[in-house]
């Protein structure tokens, strides 16, 4: 296996691993030899991740984790220590959305949730992810932004507020932290056609087909195109890279 690819021996754990790109990174980087473990709100939809990556049961674990609850953080944490005695790699991606809605009219629950979800999900991530790896003087955490976290959003301001504070946690991380080895980045995907999308109300190829007028190469992101870009942002030979927001647009933010 190219070295540049190969997780072996590693252990990481993500979350909202039961669809989407976190079970698609889950089956990347177990193919690659990385140990994981793997959490997610639904845990039906999570034991059929578990049961895709065809690995030992000693080499992947599932474990029911809502990100909004610290103490259920901290047991996947607990989780990869307890099995694995290590955790290489982090990766915060559980998240949320809300039905598209001017920032006037916008609610304090819906606030509240982007907020619980999409900031504290993360920063509870984060916090106990890295008390580990500073044991270990050294590790990677990847973070899911948005093109929301990088720009504004019309009729999304609660989930790009939520976004912008993800980022302002990779930036703050990598630079607290440089110095212990650890190093943070985040991604800032544009629309996928994942199951995020229907709570945007953008679930029929009608609506995804006007999202992607916005984009410079008229389509939408493939959810594989995204996970490939973020197991090349988790390669061990991607050592100097921290800090970043790396956006995946199709030239969105060039413009």
């Amino acid at each position: 296996m190219d070295p540049l690819l190969d997780f072996t021996g590693q252990v990481a754990m993500i979350t909202g691993a039961a669809s989407g790109f976190g079970r698609l990174l889950a089956q990347g980087l177990a193919m690659r030899g990385c140990n994981l473990v793997i959490g997610d709100i639904n845990p039906d939809e999570l034991d059929i991740t578990l049961n895709s990556l065809q690995l030992k049961k000693n080499k992947a674990i599932a474990v029911t984790c809502d990100v909004s609850d610290e103490s259920q953080v901290k047991h996947m944490v607990d989780t990869a220590i307890s099995h694995f005695d290590r955790l290489d790699i982090g990766v915060n991606n559980a998240g949320i959305a809300h039905s598209m809605t001017p920032l006037h009219e916008i609610e304090q629950h819906t606030l509240d949730k982007q907020m619980a979800v999409n900031v504290n999900g993360v920063m509870y991530g984060m916090k106990h992810q890295i008390a580990v790896m500073l044991k270990q003087g050294a590790g990677h955490i990847v973070n899911l932004s948005s093109m929301a976290g990088i720009g504004g959003a019309p009729k999304g301001a609660a989930y790009s507020a939520a976004k912008h504070a993800v980022v302002g946690l990779t930036r703050t991380a990598a630079v607290e932290y440089a110095r212990k080895g650890i190093r943070a980045n985040a991604i800032c995907p544009f629309y996928s056609p994942t199951n995020i999308l229907a709570t945007d109300g953008f679930d029929s190829p009608q609506s995804q087909e006007r999202l992607a007028r916005g984009c410079p190469m008229r389509r939408l992101a493939q959810p594989q195109e995204v996970v490939n870009t973020m197991i090349l942002i988790l390669s061990p030979g991607n050592s100097y890279m921290s800090g970043q927001t790396i956006a995946i647009d199709g030239a969105v933010s060039a413009w």
